[in-house]
């Protein structure tokens, strides 16, 4: 057998014995004795047995599910709507009945649905909310993380050779997580007090209430890699207008040039320079129109943006907004909007964010 990657092995061990392991508030970690799932595409497979072997030794339980690739393409090309409809029963059963949840994506081909009707894959998106609802906010009942496995596929995406991509995911991914948290820890300060959040930048400045609105951070715990701290606005009180930087990917088709104005926390307004028609199709979901997430991205080992959500939402300097569903941890109340669709902006040139109308953060430094 060949020799595994070094940063293979580092980063299985930070998934398990840090990710899922690490005791959080309101949260049940991982320990000796609990059943685990491992869920990841087949081009994962040496990070997933070094998980799998690593789990073992710590005394889990781990039920690994291994998806193959065109699996996707053909589920949503044959199923039928009765099919689509159906809830995943066993599926739920075994979420309720292990401990941590850890989802790997590792694709050949990140644009195999891109031929696929928005309404099928939203028809099985609104089926599955309830499970995926359970592994993403029941965190009292299970633990999980979701995380990258560096393809040909994802480096194509991001402009770089793979051994290029190998070496940004790692050092995006094993770094010390501890002292990246006391940092954002030290950021949040400035936020949880405060009653309005000001972003001003290239065609754009906006406003979101966040009074009395929890800012969550994840260091790792909950993504990896981690490097973000994140809210649920109120869900009135979002008014102007933004630009975002960069495109967005859903489901194969990117949508680029992002324009959107706010009154009174629902888009007024909203289009995009590519796949506008897409962008109209989104907001027409449930819930779709209001903020359900305020990201601010914290992790300064990611400098260049790679068209994954995973990594881009967290680079230094940079904002996201998701339209839609909010996190039961952040105390929102869009928790039954039909999408969460993260988009990014940033902040590293003529931006700047405000709380409370004090300047805390310009051309994404933080000034304190």
């Amino acid at each position: 057998m060949a020799k595994i990657d070094p940063r293979i092995v580092k980063l299985a061990d930070i998934v398990v014995n840090h990710s899922i392991s690490t005791k959080l508030d309101n949260s049940r970690s991982v320990r000796k004795g609990d059943a685990i799932q491992v869920v990841g595409d087949l081009l994962a497979k040496d990070l997933i047995l070094e998980i799998f072997k690593i789990a073992i030794k710590k005394g889990l339980y781990p039920m690994v599910k291994v998806s193959l690739p065109g699996m996707n393409k053909i589920y949503f090309e044959n199923a039928s709507e009765e099919q689509l409809k159906n809830f995943p029963e066993i599926a739920m059963y075994t979420a309720k009945k292990t401990r941590g949840y850890v989802s790997i994506h590792a694709p050949k081909d990140k644009k195999e649905l891109a031929k696929i009707s928005p309404k099928r894959i939203a028809m099985r998106d609104k089926v599955t909310r309830t499970l995926t609802s359970y592994i993403v906010n029941e965190r009292d009942k299970m633990r999980r993380v979701s995380l990258n496995f560096p393809t040909k596929a994802l480096a194509k995406d991001a402009g770089m050779s793979l051994k290029e991509y190998e070496n940004f995911l790692f050092n995006a991914t094993n770094v010390d997580w501890k002292k990246a948290k006391k940092k954002m820890l030290k950021i949040r300060k400035f936020f949880e007090k405060g009653s309005e959040v000001r972003i001003i930048g290239k065609k754009t400045d906006i406003t979101l209430g966040i009074k009395n609105r929890k800012f969550v951070i994840d260091a790792g715990e909950e993504n990896m890699p981690g490097g973000e701290m994140f809210c649920a606005p109120l869900e009135t009180k979002t008014n102007g207008h933004i630009l975002f930087t960069y495109p967005s990917e859903r489901d194969g088709r990117k949508i680029a040039g992002i324009y959107l104005e706010f009154k009174n926390g629902k888009v007024i307004k909203a289009r995009a320079k590519k796949n506008n028609d897409y962008l109209q199709e989104i907001l027409k979901l449930k819930g779709a129109k209001i903020v359900g997430e305020l990201g601010i991205g914290c992790n300064e080992s990611i400098k260049k943006f790679t068209n994954e959500l995973l990594f881009d939402e967290k680079i230094g300097g940079t904002i996201h907004l998701a339209l839609g569903m909010s996190y039961k941890e952040c105390n929102g109340k869009n928790g039954d909007a039909e999408i969460h669709w993260d988009i990014v902006k940033d902040l590293k040139k003529d931006g700047m964010i405000y709380v409370d109308n004090k300047l805390i953060q310009k051309n994404g430094k933080w000034l304190f």
